[in-house]
């Protein structure tokens, strides 16, 4: 009943604002009232907001209002209302693909100039270690894993890196990693800077910046889930023989990652080692870089084909600029109120203040968020501004 009041209130200042004399635009439906200019935005407020229509989508909103109101611009007026409507844009997800074309990685040329790495927590005890860490040659896929008893400061990260990495293949000219405490540590920063190594960091919540390390890391795990069935508590004794798997069998690049970083396949038998050993160092060096270049050319072929398959399920994302509004995904953002089910989906919305590449931006939070500032575009989506929507949302508190 108070709805159907509300109506009629409505239908009642409509006529009072249309006198007898006024002319009514050609198009106009005989059951339906003309809708002046100074009233549309309240006749589309019923008609979306109130509660006999709970935010429809655009379609919904025309065919409600429609039953009994118009005026000539009423479908565009509607649409800009509900695109910019702040709490739709906060509920409702996109029905629509992620925002953002892949945009790969730079293919290195040599072995171990460019790496990544990660952790794999959360597992059992084994011989007292409890994490991994990975490290990933980012040109010939060689992977190790170092167990670890816990989860490194940024000082100990840099004893393991230099341990285990370094000393080994000598000092890569980048590192990609994700926001973890360690890797954003001023102790890592500087270390690295006095080393002469860039760092590359993740946006935020957006793992696939790392998506090389993060694969291995999945492919670990499954590995050692399969050797130790029986017994998780032994991954640490079948980590070394889990690393020498995934070196020395072949992908689909064609080759091993021993042989894409060291010019020849890991001897498997006594036999074949003589067979590995017979070139002078001068033909060992041609054989590295002519399998060098080989792999690098398989690899751009694949990153070509990987790119233009994950694109059929992403669309391009909005040119941003500095100064524009967005609606900030809050799937991966704590908020207080126990369940989510029924938290907003969006917050915002947040300005722009840096582009940082054409698929990440900083943005402008307020101080109760406690995240990093910048998000990949697949985390956002634009504010859509109408004259007929004066309706601002404030997003819930943070925990």
């Amino acid at each position: 009943m108070v709805l159907a009041t509300t109506r009629w209130a409505l239908e009642r200042r409509v006529k009072a604002s249309v006198s007898d004399d006024s002319v009514v635009p050609s198009g106009c439906p005989t059951h339906c009232l003309f809708v002046p200019s100074s009233l549309r935005s309240q006749v589309i407020k019923w008609g979306h907001c109130s509660r006999l229509a709970c935010h429809p989508g655009v379609t919904r909103t025309i065919f409600l209002v429609g039953q009994r109101f118009w005026w000539p611009t009423m479908t565009s007026d509607i649409r800009a209302f509900v695109s910019s409507c702040p709490a739709c844009a906060s509920a409702k997800v996109p029905r629509r693909p992620p925002a953002g074309l892949l945009r790969p990685l730079p293919v290195p040329s040599r072995p171990w100039s460019h790496i990544a790495v990660d952790f794999i927590t959360g597992l059992p005890n084994s011989r007292g270690f409890s994490v991994i860490l990975t490290i990933v040659d980012r040109f010939s896929k060689l992977a190790h894993a170092v167990p670890l008893q816990k989860l490194p400061t940024a000082k100990e990260l840099a004893e393991v890196m230099s341990r285990n990495v370094f000393r080994l293949h000598g000092l890569p000219a980048n590192i990609v990693s994700d926001r973890g405490p360690q890797f954003v540590a001023e102790f890592w920063k500087e270390f690295c800077k006095l080393l002469g190594i860039t760092l590359s960091l993740s946006s935020g919540f957006h793992p696939q910046t790392n998506g090389q390390v993060e694969r291995y890391n999945q492919d670990l795990e499954t590995t050692l889930r399969a050797m130790c069935a029986k017994s998780p508590g032994t991954w640490a004794r079948q980590l070394p023989w889990a690393e020498y798997a995934h070196n020395s069998l072949v992908n689909n690049s064609g080759f091993s990652p021993f042989q894409a970083a060291y010019g020849y396949q890991p001897p498997l038998f006594p036999h074949q080692e003589e067979v590995a050993s017979t070139s002078g160092p001068a033909a060992f060096v041609r054989r590295c870089q002519r399998t060098w270049r080989r792999f690098r050319a398989s690899l751009l072929r694949n990153q070509e084909r990987f790119t233009a398959v994950a694109n059929r399920r992403r669309s391009a994302a909005p040119e941003y600029k500095v100064g524009d509004k967005v609606w900030l995904s809050s799937s991966d953002i704590p908020l207080k109120g126990g369940s989510r089910k029924l938290h907003p989906r969006f917050l915002g919305p947040f300005t722009i203040t840096k582009v940082v590449n054409p698929v990440a931006v900083r943005l402008d939070l307020p101080s109760t968020l406690k995240v990093h500032p910048v998000f990949h575009v697949s985390k956002l989506k634009p504010v859509r501004e109408s004259c007929l929507q004066t309706t601002d949302l404030e997003p819930p508190p943070p925990r």
